[in-house]
């Protein structure tokens, strides 16, 4: 007996699956997005996504794509979301779709994933960028900023146990920690008066 249940596909209130390209698309990516949070893409099959999206798979090759072309679908979907939510000012460390969104990212490169070619386009990290321009000397010199404070959130982000217990910082508060972050980002993202 298999010590993971079998996963419970999300059907619609007449008990069928999602029907139309685009409810199907969208349960197949939400799906996804899920497993490969779960357990990465390597561990997750097509079969294993259609089933938990209610669809069958022969619709995710057929909406999708192949197995590459899915991981790039689920990397822009979650790109879009963290987007849209980081335009609304909504787009917190502590958001759970931020942590998502982080960690497929991770298991993706893990996976050995091309993430920076199969994602098409990258919103949060371009309004950053777009924000940080006027600040800065050069095009290059937001761009490094930003890079260098998505590398501190995310290895923040899926980090932190290690991080909290290898520093001796476990008696840290959260507010505390959360303070020293944002504190940190902050000067990450202030113009070096040195740099040319």
């Amino acid at each position: 007996m298999s010590e993971n249940p079998p996963s419970t596909p999300r059907r619609d209130d007449s008990g069928t699956g999602p029907v139309g390209r685009e409810a199907v698309v969208a349960a197949v990516t939400e799906a996804a997005a899920d497993l490969f949070a779960e357990r990465g893409p390597a561990a997750t099959s097509i079969r294993d996504i259609a089933d938990r999206a209610g669809v069958n798979h022969g619709l995710v090759f057929r909406h999708l794509g192949a197995k590459d072309k899915l991981v790039g679908a689920v990397l822009s979907y979650l790109g879009e979301q963290s987007g849209a939510l980081a335009a609304a000012g909504q787009l917190t460390a502590t958001d759970p779709r931020l942590r998502r969104h982080l960690t497929v990212l991770a298991r993706c490169i893990l996976d050995g994933y091309p993430v920076g070619e199969l994602q098409e386009q990258f919103p949060v990290m371009a309004m950053l960028i777009e924000n940080l321009r006027p600040r800065m000397d050069s095009d290059r010199a937001a761009g490094l900023a930003v890079a260098h404070l998505a590398a501190f959130a995310m290895g923040w982000q899926l980090l932190e146990p290690f991080l909290r217990s290898a520093a001796g910082l476990r008696e840290l508060t959260d507010a505390e920690l959360r303070a020293s972050i944002e504190a940190q980002a902050a000067r990450i993202l202030r113009p070096d008066p040195t740099s040319s």
